[in-house]
């Protein structure tokens, strides 16, 4: 499955983060649930991120317990 790179600017600072198509999409469904940004949400969640993992694998992360949590509840 190829990743989709996309750029975005985190607290002033330009990176870039791929990913596979669905957990974009499901940031994107995140974001618009939300009323916010899809980089809003990535803020969020990167502001919680241990320095020694990468910010894709956090995501991905993020994007998991997040779905998990909408089908438990």
């Amino acid at each position: 499955m190829p990743l989709e790179k996309r750029s975005l600017t985190l607290e002033q600072h330009q990176t870039s983060v791929a990913l596979e198509p669905e957990f974009w999409a499901e940031l994107e469904a995140w974001a618009d649930r939300d009323g916010r940004s899809v980089t809003s949400v990535i803020e969020e969640i990167d502001r919680t991120r241990p320095e020694s993992e990468r910010l894709a694998s956090t995501l991905r992360v993020a994007v998991l317990e997040r779905l998990k949590q909408r089908s438990d509840g």
